[in-house]
């Protein structure tokens, strides 16, 4: 996820608030061309960074079998790389900061375990990332 540039993390950002946000409405908010958004769609898709869209759901009738908290210690005073590696993850539904031990918060919504693990893996191996902790989400009291 290193590899992805501003434009393509504000994008991303863009798309999770409303993924049926029109291109030309996109191209204004990031100031660029609809051409250049529907390219830079499209290379997400094709490089499995967007491997989708979907409807956000209200937390209580969420249908996601697998929900998480990880809890994230970065080694950096700026926790702006971390944040920005994590926001481009699919399943990352929410990011909070927050303050303690944590440095950040990360709910996750997760197809099955498999995809939780793997996920977990790729925040682990995010640069700045010294330390995780994650809780499995089991039923909303």
């Amino acid at each position: 996820m290193a590899d992805l540039d501003e434009i393509d993390r504000r994008l991303i950002d863009l798309l999770r608030k409303d993924g049926r946000m029109p291109a030309a409405t996109l191209a204004r908010i990031l100031g660029v061309s609809r051409a250049t958004v529907q390219n830079r769609i499209d290379r997400l898709i094709s490089r499995g960074v967007l491997v989708g869209f979907t409807a956000r759901l209200r937390s209580d009738v969420e249908t996601v079998p697998v929900r998480a908290l990880t809890m994230i210690e970065a080694r950096a005073t700026d926790n702006r790389p971390v944040i920005a590696a994590i926001r481009g993850i699919p399943e990352v539904a929410r990011i909070y900061s927050t303050n303690g031990r944590w440095d950040v918060v990360v709910e996750i919504h997760a197809s099955d375990l498999a995809t939780l693990d793997r996920v977990l893996t790729e925040i682990r191996s995010i640069r700045g990332v010294t330390h995780t902790e994650t809780n499995i989400l089991l039923t909303e009291l």
